[in-house]
């Protein structure tokens, strides 16, 4: 994981649409900070860095607020759906050495028999992951797998400390002939005649 990303935030008072508007207007982004059986802390952050921050899937941010120091996930982020601007947070606080679940992206690495697609059928795994060390994929490699390979999710290798927690018997990627080849049109009739036979 990269490095911890550090923030300074400014505490809000004053809430609604217009006070978020000018917010925005002045650079800042409106957060709300969820902890561990706490009220929710309603803060503002400066936008441009936030907004590299949350290109990372499972950003780890180290906030100052007011001099106290708060780790936290960013758990949702709401954009305008036209301007793609960034309307507000959720953050929920974290500590070192604990297991948060995150949905970590799934990464195709290598290249399946000649002939053949690899289909990934998952874009993202849930996985119970340290806080502060969250993978930022998962590898699945195919290099020369062949039509018929399938890789179901707990057959991937998880970086240490993670634990998966979608069905281990989900497909994840599954290697085929692309549609439309002569082998897959036989595939199909004899398919349509097992179905007409039943």
């Amino acid at each position: 994981m990269s490095e911890t990303n550090k923030l300074v935030a400014e505490v809000r008072n004053s809430f609604g649409k217009g006070v978020a508007r000018k917010l925005r207007a002045a650079g800042r982004t409106p957060v709300v900070v969820y902890g561990h059986g706490t009220d929710p802390v309603h803060l503002s952050l400066e936008t441009h860095p936030l907004s590299l921050i949350i290109r990372q899937a499972n950003a780890i941010i180290e906030l100052d607020i007011e001099g106290r120091k708060e780790l936290v996930l960013v758990k949702d982020v709401q954009k305008d759906p036209v301007r793609q601007i960034i309307e507000h947070l959720d953050l929920i606080v974290v500590k070192k050495g604990e297991l948060v679940e995150v949905e970590v992206p799934v990464h195709v690495e290598g290249e399946s028999f000649s002939g053949t697609n690899a289909l990934l059928e998952l874009n993202t795994l849930r996985l119970s992951a340290p806080a502060t060390s969250i993978p930022e994929n998962v590898v699945v490699n195919i290099e020369g797998a062949e039509e018929g390979t399938q890789v179901l999710a707990g057959g991937i290798a998880l970086p240490k400390g993670c634990a998966l927690l979608d069905d281990p018997e989900q497909l994840v990627v599954h290697v085929v002939v692309p549609r439309g080849s002569a082998a897959d049109e036989e595939a199909d009739a004899a398919a349509a005649e097992e179905a007409a036979a039943e």
